[in-house]
């Protein structure tokens, strides 16, 4: 088949994405992101449109419906342009680069992104969302001055590549002094300034749970005994469980709300904020013992098993927000709103007790007769107030919910779509064990353990490089294709699926788990660390590169992969004793924390500094009944320590000759000293906590 051919045709069958099949049928004549297509439109020295989108994303969907699915569109496009189709959650590097490309040129970003580059991939123009007219007006009139006035285009396409290569350098930071803990208390104070004291978190929408701050706030509230920063972080815990952000049906967080109460989501439902949510809620859970965050965490991972686990043990990535309703139209939360008379028919005499709790009212409308179901109320402040038993109110809402449940299901679901990201898979196979550890339910580890499992077998090959996305083949748990491992992993695979296997043996004690971790943090060194830099690359050297290199240090909905292997390596230090892990997370450490101006984006890096802290320490826990003092353990809010220990004799250099079988010893150590073993479990519970 020639190249002219080849060029006239959407490729996107071809594909294995969810998104880019959706694109597969479009008049626009799509292509994917690989070197045959680079090299096209530099033999036919065309520009290039590169559109990037992911399955969930809403207005994604309404410019395809209103552009790409258009005749007049695909004729403009065709004629005079190559275009790309790319699935930002299969490509984040090529999503990273060109949006800060977009942020430059525009000011903000987003999705749908839209971008023309020259044949040679530099950006020339761009932004997010289009109406169809602009959208052919701005292509028209690219391609006119790209036709008549070459040069202005070139121009100005090395000044913004110059702008790009600037914003990807650091700044480094030589000092080898100790790390200055004070800028964290300047840091907070102003942080404080932008909470929420109403509904929580940050003071703005639309709003993100950014799940990452709440962990390092509630660890420094916790550790310096800040009672003002621990209720903000309950504030805004339970104001989210009580959002409609949160499905009190079926469990599940959506990705945000575009309102300040966390009322109206934006529909879409992600797996990597789940996992990371579930974290979050069994730390606040161990430290408060609220009810209400134990409710979260077990109707999240209900659902989570229910609608994405599948028979491999890995996770599918989401939920679109749009779903058919009761015309056949897509439309945006569909599947998830009420209107009052269907409420009053399922309910009846009960209606008016529900529209208390959930604010069938003023408060709780959205729009076209819509009501998204919200608490602003505790249930015991509700019954108090209608004179009802506490225990009466908790079934009665159980009871409700069991009813909406099995009407919502009559509903057609969202779209699923059902990639397995590497990445995404370990932040929930993360939350599974953090929530095995608040409530010691065995299925939690269970599924944990078959997650990392999958990795092993699936997306880790024999060359020991992760590939980042997988299709198992299988559809509503029947066999349609065969399963396929793409995409040579990323930094974000390598740093997450590291740090699911340290909680996996803080769990166990399973020094598998351990060698597994330290052997893709080697491989990472091979293959991401940039030594002049002084980070990981987040694309591995053995790809083609893109048009700059990136290196991802902003804490964003998920923690930048840097900041994710600094407190990988930290750990890892100290299990094997490793000095060059602890001076590499040192520096990244040292390079970033002078340069932070609002902490919200370098939360989880200021998370890392705590670890260097006098107050952080480490646990060894030797003998036959370790486990059984892990699990009681493990039930505590102990941010500041790190946990090793065995059944039998250990090879692990901070194990080693410290195992008895006559006795369970416990070594509590804190800047590389131990105090004398002893074996008074109650002793060791109360040292453990940080004195500050």
């Amino acid at each position: 088949m020639d190249a002219f051919f080849m060029s006239k045709m959407n490729e996107l069958h071809l594909e294995t994405s969810p998104y880019l099949l959706q694109h597969a049928n479009n008049p626009i004549h799509w292509k994917a992101w690989n070197a045959n297509t680079l090299e096209l439109a530099k033999n036919q020295n065309k520009l290039i449109i590169i559109s990037i989108g992911y399955s969930a994303c809403h207005w994604c969907h309404v410019m395809e419906h209103e552009s790409f699915e258009d005749n007049e569109v695909a004729s403009t496009m065709n004629a005079n342009f190559i275009s790309i189709k790319i699935d930002r959650e299969e490509r984040p590097d090529i999503d990273a680069v060109y949006m800060k490309a977009v942020q430059i040129m525009t000011g903000h970003g987003g999705w749908p992104m839209n971008v023309v580059t020259l044949p040679d991939g530099r950006p020339i123009w761009g932004g997010t969302y289009f109406r169809k007219n602009d959208w052919i007006n701005s292509l028209e009139r690219l391609q006119e001055i790209y036709t008549d006035q070459p040069q202005t285009i070139l121009d100005y396409a090395e000044k913004l590549y110059e702008g790009l290569q600037s914003v990807s350098i650091i700044s480094k930071n030589d000092s080898e002094n100790s790390f200055n803990f004070e800028i964290i208390d300047s840091l907070v104070s102003k942080w404080q300034k932008s909470f929420d004291w109403d509904f929580g978190g940050m003071a703005r929408a639309p709003k993100f749970m950014m799940p990452t701050n709440y962990e390092f706030l509630l660890r420094f509230g916790y550790q310096t005994k800040n009672q003002t920063l621990l209720d903000f972080v309950n504030l805004t815990l339970t104001k989210m469980a009580y959002g409609g952000l949160f499905d009190t049906i079926d469990g599940g967080f959506s990705r945000y709300s575009v309102d300040l109460k966390w009322h109206v989501p934006h529909f879409e439902k992600m797996l990597y904020d789940n996992g990371q949510l579930v974290s979050l809620y069994a730390n606040a859970y161990k430290l408060t013992g609220n009810n209400l965050y134990k409710e979260v965490i077990e109707k999240t991972l209900h659902f989570v098993e229910k609608e994405w686990l599948n028979i491999e043990g890995s996770f599918y990535s989401a939920f679109d927000a749009d779903s058919l309703n009761a015309d056949n139209q897509l439309e945006e939360g569909a599947f998830y709103v009420w209107t009052k008379p269907e409420l009053q028919r399922l309910l009846q005499e009960d209606f008016d007790l529900f529209s208390v709790i959930f604010n069938v009212n003023a408060f709780g409308f959205w729009e076209h007769e819509n009501y998204v179901l919200i608490q602003n109320q505790s249930l015991e402040e509700i019954a108090k107030l209608e004179n009802i038993s506490l225990e009466t109110l908790i079934l009665k809402k159980k009871y409700w919910e069991q009813i909406l449940y099995t009407e919502r299901e009559k509903r057609s679901k969202p779209r699923l779509d059902d990639k397995c990201l590497t990445s995404w898979n370990a932040i929930m196979l993360k939350g599974y064990v953090e929530a095995y550890k608040a409530t010691g339910n065995q299925n939690y580890l269970n599924i944990a353990l078959r997650n990392a499992d999958y990795i092993i077998k699936n997306c880790w090959t024999p060359e020991g490089n992760l590939k980042h996305s997988y299709k198992d083949g299988t559809r509503g748990g029947a066999k349609q294709s065969e399963a396929k491992a793409t995409i040579n992993g990323f930094l974000e695979d390598y740093a997450h699926v590291i740090q699911a296997f340290i909680s996996l043996y803080e769990v166990t004690f399973d020094e598998n788990c351990l060698q597994n971790a330290k052997q893709l943090t080697d491989y990472t060194f091979d293959n991401f660390y940039d030594e002049k830099a002084q980070f990981f690359s987040f694309t591995s050297y053995q790809d083609d590169p893109l048009i700059t290199n990136l290196f991802e240090v902003e804490d964003n909905v998920i923690p930048a992969s840097n900041s994710v292997m600094a407190e990988a390596l930290f750990k890892l230090s100290i299990y094997f004793e490793n000095s060059y892990y602890e001076k590499i997370c040192r520096q990244m450490v040292q390079n970033i924390v002078p340069t932070v101006d609002y902490p919200s984006a370098f939360s989880n890096w200021l998370n890392v500094l705590l670890h260097f802290s006098e107050h952080n320490k480490e646990l060894a826990i030797c003998g036959i009944n370790a486990i059984e003092y892990l699990e009681k353990l493990n039930k505590n809010y102990f941010p500041n320590i790190i946990i090793a220990g065995n059944v039998s004799v250990s090879k692990l250099p901070f194990l080693e000759n410290r195992f008895s079988d006559k006795e369970t010893l416990f070594y509590l150590c804190q800047n590389k000293t131990c105090d004398i073993p002893t074996s008074d479990f109650k002793k060791i519970i109360k040292e453990i906590p940080a004195k500050i």
